[in-house]
Parts: structure tokens; C-alpha cells; sequence
């Protein structure tokens, strides 16, 4: 579907361009400056002990650093009871797949957690092909100290005037309710290591995790953008999960 547009000759789409550039690069300096103050947010140390299982047996928070001074750590949506991993969750992974050896080239360890067992992690890990590491925080409290986990009885009092049906679909894609798809949440978590204490330095939550969905950006600057107008139009899925889709129409709800 080709949505309104206007037609204009190529001086006046030069002269369009030339203060949208203007603006983009206000843009560029202002994300310049907040990253900047990324780096001046204080270090938290983190003194409670936290476990993980991990491919290469249990490891504590400092050991999942494996020998670098900083840890990326995202929070990917599959809960105990999940027979899937979340799609919008999955949609960021296969970005962040190829990302993982450049950022472990400047001495940072990126990792995917989420409170399943292992054992489902590596059979979903198998079946995206994917080849980071990812480490269950099954039986540690480290996804509800981190706000990244909410006790199902908790959640399904939120719900008992009914879940959206965008939240439903989504349950019923990873197997499990919507209560048991809302006990997880996606998030970005930044550690430095010092004197062998991790420290945490930053985090973000909802459209903050966006930074890793690669897709996004480039749909922005598509003549169409994200072509997104509602939740009955949510449009992602697993890559494995598209199947073949016709020139010119966007993949069906």
C-alpha cells in the first residue's frame, strides 16, 4: 500500500533535503552529548552474589565478563513457563548476533540472559542459529532485582479486566498466557568491572531497547518508515517464521 506523498521537482526535494540534513545533524550532536552523559551516570557496585547457568557450567556476574572490563547484558523475554522465545525479542537478536565479535574488539563481553531453563535457551538458541552466549538466571534472583522479572500472581491481578489482544497474541506465540508473558521484560543492561567488583553503569527499558533492533532505523529512512498504525498490524516475527512475501506488500498481520 502506497500511502499519500507529494510530488515535487528536484530543486525543491534539494531544498527539503538540505534543512532536514540541518536537523539530522542537531540530532546527531544531541545523541552525541547523551552519550557523553551515559558515561558520567555514577557505578553502582554489585555486592549480592548472582548465578547463572551458562553452556560452560555456573558462573557468578563477574565471571560472565570473561576476561573483559565491560558486560552488555540483554534481557531476552522467555520466561520458566515460555515454550518460545519472544518474537520482538528474537527480532533483536539476529542484529545483535553479528554485533557480538566487533564489541568483544573493544574489550566488551554482549550476552543474553533470560530466566528460563537452559536447556530451552540452547534448543531456541539451535533452532535461530544464533552463536552468542546466553545464560539462564533460572532459580537467582537477579531478573526480579533488576526489574526485569514480575511474580505471575502479581501481574495477573493487573490483568483481571483482560489483556490487549496484542498481548495476547504475543502469549500464545511463545506458548504461555498473558499473565506468563508479562512476568518478563526486555531490557539493556550496562557492567564495569574494578577490582574484580561488577558494577552496574546503565540501563533502559521499552522503546530504549530499540537501539538493538537493527531493522528499525532502516525502516525509518524507507519511503514508507515503519509503516506501523496499530496493534492489530503488529507485523514482526521469528526469521524463521515469515515465509515468502511478494514484492511490494508488506509481510500480512
Amino acid at each position: 500500500m502506497v500511502t499519500e506523498h507529494k510530488i515535487g521537482t528536484r530543486e525543491e526535494w534539494e531544498a527539503s533535503r538540505e534543512a532536514l540534513l540541518e536537523r539530522e545533524k542537531e540530532l546527531t550532536r544531541r545523541n552525541d552529548e547523551l552519550a557523553r552523559e551515559r558515561l558520567q551516570l555514577p557505578w553502582v557496585p554489585i555486592e549480592k552474589e548472582y548465578s547463572f547457568e551458562t553452556d560452560d557450567g555456573t558462573k557468578t556476574l563477574a565471571e560472565l565478563f570473561d576476561g573483559r572490563s565491560q558486560l552488555l547484558v540483554y534481557y531476552f523475554m522467555f520466561g520458566p513457563e515460555y515454550e518460545a522465545g519472544c518474537p520482538v525479542c528474537s527480532s533483536s537478536a539476529d542484529t545483535v548476533n553479528g554485533a557480538v565479535p566487533h564489541l568483544n574488539a573493544r574489550d566488551v563481553t554482549m550476552l543474553y540472559v533470560s530466566s528460563a531453563p537452559l536447556e530451552k535457551l540452547q534448543a531456541y538458541k539451535r533452532r535461530m542459529g544464533w552463536t552468542f552466549p546466553w545464560a539462564s538466571s533460572n532459580g537467582s534472583d537477579f531478573s526480579f532485582d533488576f526489574g526485569v522479572s514480575t511474580p505471575k500472581e502479581q501481574v495477573a491481578k493487573m490483568l483481571e479486566a483482560g489483556a490487549p489482544p496484542i498481548v495476547e497474541r504475543l502469549a500464545a506465540e511463545c506458548g504461555t498466557d498473558p499473565a506468563g508473558y508479562l512476568t518478563e521484560q526486555q531490557a539493556l543492561i550496562a557492567f564495569a568491572t574494578e577490582g574484580g567488583v561488577p558494577h552496574q553503569t546503565y540501563s533502559t527499558f521499552a522503546r530504549g531497547v530499540e537501539i538493538v533492533m537493527g531493522f528499525y532505523p532502516l525502516l525509518d529512512r524507507a519511503p514508507m518508515g515503519r509503516n506501523e498504525s496499530s496493534d492489530s498490524e503488529f507485523w514482526i516475527r521469528r526469521h524463521d517464521e515469515y515465509g515468502h512475501v511478494e514484492p511490494g506488500e508488506p509481510r500480512s498481520p
